[in-house]
């Protein structure tokens, strides 16, 4: 596996910086899930990719975690700085509130990986991803 050092300075990262990285870290660990649960076929993995990095399902995801108190107030700032983040594009497939939301929630995964929280972003992941078969 591959081992990071953590970034000090992640913390001070922009929150798009932060979605950027854990926009792709969220995407390795659905793909991870994906294949461990024995979906292989490509248009398989796609679609029920989908169900987890969709924007509409990563706001979902925040919002269960919101409204369940899983989240710290360190944890809440950043998604909090993460949704306020302006980021010039326009969303294609969502509306701007859900998009802001997915961006937030993206953000926590960055800074917990840039940081080296990893038991913290394993029980975030847990939290998203069911943990038998389907």
């Amino acid at each position: 596996m591959l081992e990071f050092k953590p970034l000090k300075e992640a913390a001070q990262m922009n929150s798009l910086a932060l979605a950027y990285m854990g926009d792709a870290i969220y995407e390795v660990y659905v793909r991870r899930h994906l294949l461990e649960l024995g979906k292989v076929k490509p248009n398989q993995l796609h679609r029920e990719a989908t169900r987890y990095v969709s924007a509409k399902a990563q706001a979902s995801f925040l919002y269960r975690m919101i409204e369940s108190s899983f989240l710290s107030e360190a944890e809440l700032a950043v998604i909090k700085r993460g949704r306020n983040a302006k980021s010039g594009t326009v969303p294609k497939n969502t509306d701007i509130q859900t998009y802001r939301h997915s961006t937030a929630f993206e953000a926590l995964i960055g800074l917990l990986f840039l940081t080296g929280e990893e038991q913290r972003l394993t029980e975030i992941i847990d939290f998203c991803l069911p943990q038998e078969n389907q």
